[in-house]
């Protein structure tokens, strides 16, 4: 749905100018003149024929005209081949001579079917003035001429088709009455067209099209006067228009038309006088540009646009001929060339300006006979009335002469703003039309509108209008368009060839230097150009070239725009997206924002498409279009959001993309317009958590009651409460829509309203909040109470009970049999049912039944659920038969109620405290509430008692001793506490059991051996020491815990030589082989450090040759690339280069976990040339640090050798075990300052300069708190 708009059109100069041309004479014989003549490329010269069957060769540079042939029967049309290997001419004699360009025949044939013994070069034939024209086929492979018929006293004609190689006939038409020698092949190959001569009829001529083998194909009338004739036809080199000049009585018309739906649409009429003689020729390269001339000299080029038929409003406008068909698309989807109401103008429709805003819908329209025509439509949600109609427009009256309007856009309602020119061919035809030296030329006009009827309101004015120039520009540069300024009342932005772009105001004129050309102004010429209002009514101006760049604001937004157009939500008039269509066939969904913000390159992927993309990404901002060059027809706005797309072939395809979508349904959200949102969810098949997960569903609680009040509809309730689940939507499957407005600040929202509840209650709370509110808003009804029973059914978890207490009551009501009015808004109880069932599982309804202990309603629920009596009946019915509590205690058992089952079984009597028992024993948890249940004593006992064994039984033996010291079970206690190592909690219920001094001595005895066995040397020589009273044991008990203090002072305590000199040899005896581990470790930091160095140096390398390998790369596919990436990243320093292929990636979970399993095993060793070697010896030089232990036991050894006067010995200890320290210590610290930087620095990045610096860091440092400051540092 497009219309043919005349962007430019240029007299050789801006202004009419008189330009010299050179003039060439041919000398001819007399009464001899040129018919036919062509430009031969091969040549380089201009071939003549003539009347008399001269063949010449004008050469126009050194104008030198030479005789290369004579034809008899004279010259009547010359025709080259497209490649120009092959010349066609037609004589007047009906022969028609192929020959090459360098003159030689190939075949000579006669174009008309002669009586066998005719001589066409007899006198009767001779004098017959044949004229046929000849047209050849795109490729050149065929050519179609125009032939008599052999009965000279017939009009008929035949159209034949030739082959070119052999010159045989390959088809002909039937004869008919062709007008003219106006013959034309399209030059893709598909028609072939022609004119039939209708006057016999009494109708105007019509154009036919006939394929290949000679068959008509269709037809349409030129909807002019029956003696109105074709003398041109011309396709276009896209064969997508056909022009043709036609001649109506005083006047030459250029008509356009374009062929779409199976219909013929006259896009554009242009009128000349009959005395100027009009001829055209499409440009061979540029679809859309014409060129015309007359012959008074005056040459104009035409360029034209195919400009979108459909208006900010939705409403399509089509130009055909003289009438303009409309169609509001937001109404409805009429594909064309239907429509739903059209308005018919006196002639043809040049141009025209839809204006749309504060309610008003005004078109104006410029004719092709100069006159201009305005009509005021009513709104467009009335239109609906007006389907069928035909509106008969007139011309508005004006005082003075318009001249010939292009560019036409209105400022406002009353106000028109066009380029106007006099002085020329084709705008002579004016009504009033004036020579005046002051109207020639191009002015910016501006044309006040005013009607002097009265308006009806809702009704359609296409009379009684006047139009008048109120102000006037006089313009020296190509204007290319001009578009409306939405941010300025009646102004508008006028744009000049080269893409200078400045600002008109109403009354003011043109605002030189008001705009900052770097801004604003576009770098080429854009003849399709719009404005839009941005932040702060600041305007933005995008224009398409014709080579596919979109420019806006200074810069090129994409490089290969076919079209595009713009969405608005239709809530503050804001445009929110840009549609945009490339020349690969893709839709983009451009945010406003993403273009403000200039976030194009990194979410738009330069408007390409990018290969081997996830699926899931692929769809986030585009769409595929799926028919080749189609383009944006329209859009519609608000809640529509769809995309109208009109292919090649012209019907219309409306999508809907789910970016725009989601854009309106959140926008709709935002003004809590619930019922809407709903149903565009329903219509698009969109999750319904997006209503809830907007703005989180904290904040949906508090609108629960509106959501309600507006959706109203109980069957839409219920498809919203069976959606709702357990995660954020906005998060997980609509994450990648991340652009939706006010999801930020739901995010937040929702995060700090998370704070204070738990999200796992989402289902619950919201369902709680829908149940209330349909309670409180909706009237008692059967499909309201269906509805609670779906929000019970569907919470988590589901509230099944409570559904079943409500189904029970309505029950009740029916076996009551109550005529209550109040019965009648409640389904029955088996409808009910039936629903709960169909929501629920089956065998969860029939435990909650049975949770109610109602064994009438279990059997109910298992009737209706269809299950087999013979499996329900008897255990229901010895249910039935046990007493109460019985009853529910079995019930709970059943249904795994453990809690409820105690207190039923503990509420049947003490006859059945062995079920409470074994009841507890089976389930732990339920002890505590025996505890609270049971109030004699000697069984709060042996409940107790029962509890320590199962505690004990889990080896959770402190817990158990403490049970059974509540129970008075000190034998069990002890053995607890022995079996925990608790020495301490073993004596302490020794004594309370008043064991005998031998049996506690025995007892402490076993006590030291088992201590000793579990690495527990020092708590063993307490034992021994204060029970036992082994000296002897106790100190050696101590040197193996390395409490070198305490062995001392115990020795010395004793006063006992001997064991003095044991505690001294054994701490020499330990400083030595400590000294021996601290140098050895000393060695291995310094070789560890090296070898990670070395591997961290060639791993830079490496990478730095990858790099540069990747740059190389550059123009590969991106996942090519990163899979490239990915395989040389697991790569280690000493990998040569051999790669797996991305098979050996793929692998079970099981292989997984056995390779984990393998890792976490060999995680202590270092693997030489692994990826993790680097990692490996970092950790590993990590892992070398002394523990807090080991410096606490150097502490004590370092003072103990200082009290037996072994000095020297602890310098010696404390110096290596600092130098090693110290050397771990800068180690890691080296590793570290080298793990982030790419660069290595032989010289400071050694142990040596890092030992320095960590010497004067740590002076005071905790980690070094076991040095004796009496040993002065190496």
């Amino acid at each position: 749905m497009n219309n043919l708009k005349l962007y430019s059109e240029n007299q050789g100069a801006w202004r009419r100018t008189s330009l010299s041309a050179e003039v060439d004479h041919i000398d001819l014989e007399d009464g001899d003149h040129i018919v036919s003549f062509d430009y031969l490329m091969e040549k380089e010269a201009l071939l003549l024929g003539t009347h008399n069957g001269q063949m010449l060769l004008h050469n126009v540079d050194d104008k030198l005209t030479e005789i290369v042939g004579q034809v008899e029967g004279g010259v009547r049309c010359i025709s080259p081949s497209p490649d120009g290997d092959l010349l066609c001419i037609i004589t007047g004699f009906e022969q028609m001579l192929v020959m090459t360009h360098d003159w030689d025949l190939l075949y000579e044939t006669s174009l008309s079917d002669l009586p066998d013994g005719v001589d066409v070069r007899e006198p009767k034939c001779s004098g017959y003035d044949f004229r046929s024209p000849v047209s050849w086929r795109g490729d050149g492979k065929y050519f179609v001429i125009l032939s008599d018929e052999s009965d000279s006293s017939s009009l008929l004609k035949r159209i034949k088709v030739w082959e070119r190689d052999s010159g045989v006939l390959h088809a002909a038409s039937e004869p008919k009455l062709f007008t003219g020698p106006v013959l034309e092949w399209m030059p893709s190959g598909g028609k072939i067209a022609a004119v039939y001569d209708k006057r016999a009829e009494n109708e105007c001529p019509s154009i036919v099209f006939y394929e290949r083998n000679g068959l008509e194909r269709s037809l349409f009338s030129i909807n002019e006067q029956v003696d109105a004739t074709i003398k041109m036809l011309k396709w276009n080199c896209n064969s997508d228009l056909l022009a043709a000049v036609v001649r109506c009585g005083n006047y030459d018309c250029l008509k356009i038309w374009f062929f779409s739906n199976n219909h013929w649409y006259l896009k554009h009429e242009i009128r000349y006088v009959s005395q100027d003689e009009v001829s055209f020729m499409w440009d061979p390269v540029k679809p859309l540009e014409l060129i015309c001339w007359t012959r008074g000299g005056q040459v104009t080029l035409y360029n034209f646009i195919w400009n979108a038929a459909v208006m900010e409003n939705s409403a399509a406008l089509v130009i055909d001929g003289s009438t303009i068909l409309i169609t509001p698309l937001s109404l409805s989807l009429i594909p064309p060339p239907m429509y739903l109401f059209n308005l018919k103008f006196p002639s043809a429709v040049r141009d025209m300006a839809y204006y749309s805003q504060d309610s008003k819908n005004c078109l104006a329209a410029f004719l092709s006979n100069g006159c201009l025509c305005v009509v005021e439509l009513p709104p467009i949600e009335t239109w609906e009335e007006l389907e069928g109609k035909e509106f008969i427009v007139e011309v508005s009256a004006s005082e003075k002469p318009l001249g010939s309007f292009i560019h036409l856009t209105w400022l406002d309602s009353r106000t028109i703003l066009a380029v106007s020119h006099h002085g020329f061919s084709h705008s002579n035809l004016c009504p009033n039309s004036s020579s005046e030296d002051q109207f020639l030329g191009y002015r910016l006009q501006e044309i006040g509108v005013v009607c002097s009827e009265d308006r009806a309101p809702d009704s359609l004015t296409c009379s009684g209008w006047h139009a008048n120039v109120s102000n006037q520009t006089a313009l020296e540069d190509l204007v290319i368009g001009i578009a409306l300024n939405h941010a300025m009342k009646s102004s508008a932005f006028v744009q000049f060839y080269g893409g200078k772009i400045t600002r008109h105001v109403s009354k003011q004129g043109i605002s030189r230097g008001s705009l900052n050309s770097d801004d604003w102004s576009f770098s080429s010429s854009c003849p399709w150009m719009s404005v839009i209002p941005v932040g702060n009514n600041r305007p933005l101006i995008f224009g398409l070239d014709d080579i596919g760049r979109l420019h806006v604001g200074g810069k090129i937004l994409c490089n290969n725009c076919s079209s595009f157009s713009f969405y608005s939500n239709l809530a503050d008039q804001v445009i929110t997206h840009l549609i945009l269509a490339t020349k690969q066939d893709l839709l983009f969904i451009v945010d406003m924002s993403d273009i403000l913000q200039e976030e194009l390159e990194t979410k738009y992927s330069g408007f390409l498409r990018i290969a081997q993309k996830r699926r899931e990404e692929d769809n986030i901002n585009n769409v595929n279009i799926w028919e080749r060059g189609a383009k944006i027809a329209g859009v519609l706005h608000g809640d529509e959001a769809a995309v109208i797309i009109q292919t090649n072939r012209g019907n219309l395809e409306c999508i809907y993309p789910r970016k725009l979508v989601l854009s309106s349904i959140c926008n709709a959200l935002v003004q809590h317009r619930f019922r809407d949102a709903l149903l565009l969810l329903r219509r698009h098949r969109i999750d319904f958590n997006v209503i809830v997960d907007h703005h989180g569903w904290q904040q949906f609680l508090q609108s629960a009651s509106e959501f309600v009040r507006q959706v109203k509809s109980l069957n839409h309730m219920t498809e919203f409460v069976c959606a709702i689940k357990n995660e954020n939507i906005m998060e997980t499957l609509y994450k990648k829509f991340n652009c939706l407005p006010f999801l930020k600040e739901a995010t937040d929202e929702q995060a700090r309203s998370s704070v204070d509840s738990d999200a796992t209650n989402k289902v619950s709370s919201i369902l709680r909040a829908v149940r209330k509110a349909l309670e409180e808003q909706l009237p008692e009804s059967p499909s309201r109470e269906l509805c609670i029973l779906t929000t019970l059914a569907r919470s988590d978890p589901p509230a099944l009970e409570e559904a079943l207490e409500r189904i029970k009551v309505i029950r009740e009501m029916e076996l009551l049999g109550s005529e209550d009015l109040r019965r009648t808004s409640y389904p029955s109880a088996e409808e009910a049912l039936k629903h709960l069932l169909w929501l629920s599982d089956s065998e969860a309804v029939f435990q909650a039944a049975l949770g109610l202990y109602d064994l009438n309603l279990a059997a109910i629920v298992a009737l209706n659920s269809q299950r087999d009596p013979k499996e329900f009946l008897p255990f229901l019915q010895e249910l039935e038969r046990l007493p109460l509590d019985l009853m529910r205690y079995n019930i709970d058992l059943k249904l795994r109620r453990f809690e409820k089952a105690l207190k039923h079984i503990v509420s049947a009597g003490d006859a059945h405290y062995a079920d409470c028992m074994n009841l507890m024993k089976q389930n732990p948890q339920l002890f505590p509430l025996g505890l609270q249940l049971i109030a004699d004593h000697a069984k709060k006992m042996q409940i107790l008692e029962a509890w320590g064994d199962h505690l004990n039984d889990e080896k959770h033996f402190e817990d158990a001793a403490a049970t059974y010291l509540c129970c008075s079970s000190l034998e069990k206690a002890l053995k607890s506490y022995r079996a925990c190592g608790n020495w301490g909690g073993v004596l302490t219920v020794a004594g309370l059991l008043k064991l005998g001094k031998e049996e506690v001595t025995q007892l402490a005895h076993e006590l030291c051996e088992e201590l000793q066995a579990l690495g527990k040397p020092g708590e063993a020589a307490k034992i021994s020491l204060e029970y036992c009273g082994d000296v002897n044991n106790g100190i050696s008990f101590l040197i193996t815990a390395r409490d070198w203090e305490e062995a001392l002072r115990v020795a010395l305590m004793h006063n006992k030589q001997g064991l003095i000199s044991e505690v001294k040899n054994s701490s020499m005896d330990c400083a030595s082989s400590l000294i021996g581990e601290y140098e050895e470790s000393l060695e291995k930091v310094g070789k560890y450090l090296a070898r990670y160095l070395a591997v961290r140096q060639r791993r830079l390398l490496l990478a730095a040759r990858i790099q540069s390998e990747e740059q190389l790369m550059s123009d590969l596919e991106d996942d090519a690339a990163s899979e490239t990436s990915s395989n040389f990243s697991g790569m280690s320093a000493y990998t040569t280069g051999t790669r797996t292929s991305r098979v050996t990636s793929v692998s079970s979970s099981a292989a997984s976990k056995a390779r984990d399993t393998r890792r976490q095993r060999k995680r202590g060793k270092i693997r030489p040339g692994s990826a993790g070697e680097e990692t490996a010896l970092v950790e590993h030089l990590k892992g070398m640090s002394p523990t807090d232990g080991a410096k606490r036991e150097l502490k004590s050894l370092l003072l103990a050798l200082a009290m037996l006067g072994e000095v020297e010995t602890a310098r010696k200890l404390q110096r290596a075990g600092e130098n090693f320290q110290l050397a771990q210590m800068a180690a890691v610290r080296l590793a570290e300052d080298t793990v982030p930087n790419n660069i290595m620095d032989e010289k400071a990045h050694t142990l040596e300069h890092y030992v320095q610096k960590m010497r004067s860091e740590v002076q005071s440092s905790e980690s070094f708190f076991w040095r004796c400051k009496v040993f002065p540092p190496p």
